[in-house]
């Protein structure tokens, strides 16, 4: 069983995280099981976020009774100290606990750091203090703010976008946070469901995965006795995956949203990838080309590009799109 562990904060755990945001899309009942399926599979490390709708309650009834076998972390998008005690509050009692193993700063626009006005930090460490949580840390899709975190000294774990497409500057991160001791938690191990093959190669590194369908967790667990190893065939996959997907290449995060215009721009933006990725019946619907005839109607405003943390060209990316999903529609292009 490969393991890893999580920096200084000695956590170590069976090399398979539970990413929880799915599970918001299900009923309780399936969110329940899948949890204690991962448990019982070896899965200790599961992690949510205070906005992801009911995700924390579905954990908190998961864990009942048994809350000292696993590591749970969350989120906070807190703005100011007050928020930040409201919201701690909230999960505390979603989770059914009364600690968290480490509570992150979710995706902040900066580095909170103590002394900086807005009393985050400052009610982080009063929060530690209390024992209501035990180890602070941060998620980000900012390379910028990645580095500042890990330099500043005052973070016990970096979650950030890491997956086989990963860019040198984000391997970097990775090494980074090796040498300062950081746990490094690998988000969109997938990225967004777009990239088939998930092996994961780097030794400081838990991947979390989303997991909303038992099959999507079974194929997890299966890593578990058989981790994936580097082949010639992985190889050759990985270099065709970098070569399609790197560069303009949407992640499905979400930042971007909401849009004036009423786009869906996180599925939009990225349709050419997810006709030829995934069963291409499923967006070719009334539905989806409804959606797609939105972006029509794009005002240019740049909203999106501003927001976007990879810094795309959204709205060329939305045009672009735009424009295979139609010769696509017109059978000009076949897909899978």
């Amino acid at each position: 069983m490969e393991r890893v562990t999580l920096g200084k904060t000695g956590i170590t755990v069976n090399k398979n995280g539970f990413g929880a945001l799915p599970i918001q899309r299900i009923s309780t009942e399936d969110a329940v099981k899948l949890a204690r399926k991962a448990y019982d599979a070896g899965i200790t490390f599961f992690d949510t976020a205070r906005f992801y709708t009911d995700s924390e309650e579905k954990l908190g009834e998961a864990f009942e009774g048994m809350r000292e076998k696993v590591y749970i972390a969350t989120k906070t998008a807190a703005a100011n100290a007050d928020e930040f005690w409201e919201q701690l509050g909230i999960s505390l009692h979603n989770l059914r606990t009364d600690y968290i193993d480490i509570y992150q700063f979710h995706n902040p626009s900066f580095c909170p750091k103590p002394g900086d006005g807005t009393g985050l930090y400052e009610a982080m460490l009063e929060a530690k203090a209390q024992g209501k949580i035990r180890h602070i840390g941060i998620t980000n899709h900012r390379l910028a703010v990645a580095d500042e975190a890990i330099e500043s000294g005052l973070y016990e774990t970096l979650q950030f976008p890491f997956c086989y497409l990963a860019t040198e500057k984000d391997i970097e991160l990775v090494e980074k946070c090796k040498q300062a001791g950081m746990g490094f938690i690998a988000m969109k191990a997938l990225s967004g469901g777009l990239i088939n093959n998930s092996a994961a190669q780097y030794e400081n590194v838990l991947p979390i995965w989303g997991v909303q369908r038992e099959r999507e967790l079974d194929e997890f667990i299966s890593y578990i006795e058989h981790p994936p190893v580097m082949t010639e065939e992985i190889a050759a996959v990985i270099e065709h995956d970098r070569k399609e997907l790197s560069g303009e290449f949407c992640r499905g995060c979400g930042y971007c949203m909401p849009c004036p215009a009423g786009i869906e721009i996180n599925n939009c933006a990225r349709m050419s990838l997810m006709l030829r990725r995934a069963p291409s019946e499923a967006q070719l619907t009334p539905e989806m080309q409804a959606k797609m005839k939105k972006i029509e109607g794009c005002l240019h405003c740049n909203k999106c590009k501003s927001k976007c943390p990879y810094g795309l060209d959204t709205p060329a990316l939305l045009a672009k799109n735009y424009e295979d999903y139609k010769r696509v529609l017109a059978g000009e292009v076949s897909v899978k």
